[in-house]
């Protein structure tokens, strides 16, 4: 039977395959299996989000993304979920945003709420036991470590990634990449520090979202240190990344964070690339020093590592990947999960 799936995401996060951020591609990517297989994908979204189902949109993204214009597209974001509702009776919620305790609707639809960021993230409560019919569920083991155990917490689903489209082959070049959303966690200062020692120009893709905080780590720590060695790219489309990716020595991930999952690994892996990480969250269980990639501790160890990269054979780390980050295999594990929940009856729960 064809299901009817409301997914919503972060109020202030637009929807889209090329958004800078794990949730919104994991979303995306539901959204696009949803709409292949014959089901009914609703997405509640900023306007500007790009969708293969319904987008019911809640107002164009405020800038800059102060505390009042949160409160703003929450109050739109309840809106919006309340007019997709009444359009479309939901056999399934499935909530994406840091922000879901804010805006569920009163419980009774069942609900998964997928966490994409570390506990702390999250309002304390937020995770809980308390409200009916709703489960929860984790992107990495590594991650599900990190909250308490409920008995509504499902088993982790990792992220994925078409591996397949992924397998362009482009010459290596002579540069490395750091790519994602620009922000003090994600450590691309370290990043530079680490492609200056190493004598290796960096090229730095994605996007600064107009935080303020995330606006000033880019113009204080970022901008300045561009340059002839070092170029940011802004955000990029799937075939440039898919270019990039392909051709770079390695990817460098220098996240201050635990990482929950890393899509960008994973696409790094499956164009044939080595990932030079911290081991921060799971990124520790994503990279295989010595095969796919090294785990260093600093910027000096990360510049030690772009020199050894040149040692990783591009053919294994497409291997892991095809064996470890397949998108189809993510997108089957919630799609059973929405079938699942559907099916439960009410007195059962």
């Amino acid at each position: 039977m064809p299901l009817t799936v409301l997914n919503i995401g972060y109020a202030l996060s637009p929807v889209g395959p090329d958004v800078a951020g794990g949730a919104e591609q994991v979303l995306s990517a539901l959204d696009h299996a949803l709409v292949a297989a014959g089901h009914r994908s609703i997405v509640v979204g900023p306007e500007g989000s790009q969708t293969a189902g319904a987008l019911v949109a809640t107002a164009p993204l405020p800038t800059p993304l102060t505390e009042d214009a949160r409160q703003f597209m929450q109050e739109r974001q309840r809106e919006a979920i309340a007019e997709a509702l009444a359009r479309w009776p939901a056999d399934v919620i499935h909530a994406h945003g840091l922000d879901f305790a804010e805006h569920l609707p009163e419980p009774g639809i069942p609900t998964l709420v997928t966490l994409h960021l570390p506990a702390e993230f999250y309002p304390a409560g937020a995770v809980s036991a308390a409200r009916p019919r709703t489960w929860f569920n984790c992107v990495s083991a590594a991650q599900q470590q990190t909250f308490p155990r409920l008995p509504n917490m499902q088993p982790p689903i990792p992220g994925g990634v078409p591996v397949d489209r992924l397998q362009a082959r482009h010459a290596k070049r002579n540069f490395v990449l750091a790519l994602g959303r620009i922000c003090p966690e994600k450590g691309f200062h370290l990043a530079l520090d680490a492609a200056e020692r190493a004598g290796v120009p960096l090229l730095i893709a994605g996007q600064a979202f107009p935080y303020p905080s995330h606006q000033a780590y880019f113009a204080e720590q970022i901008r300045p240190r561009l340059g002839r060695e070092a170029r940011f790219l802004g955000p990029v489309g799937f075939s440039r990344k898919r270019r990039l990716l392909s051709a770079a020595h390695c990817l460098l991930v220098p996240s201050l964070v635990a990482e929950t999952g890393s899509l960008v690994a994973m696409e790094a892996l499956a164009c044939g690339t080595p990932v030079v990480a911290f081991p921060a969250g799971a990124l520790a269980d994503i990279v295989e020093p010595g095969v796919t990639g090294f785990l260093v501790k600093d910027a000096q160890e990360m510049a030690e590592a772009i020199a050894a990269a040149g040692t990783i054979d591009p053919e294994r780390c497409r291997e892991a990947a095809r064996a470890r980050f397949s998108l189809g295999r993510m997108v089957e594990r919630y799609l059973a999960v929405y079938e699942r929940f559907a099916a439960t009856a009410p007195a059962t729960v």
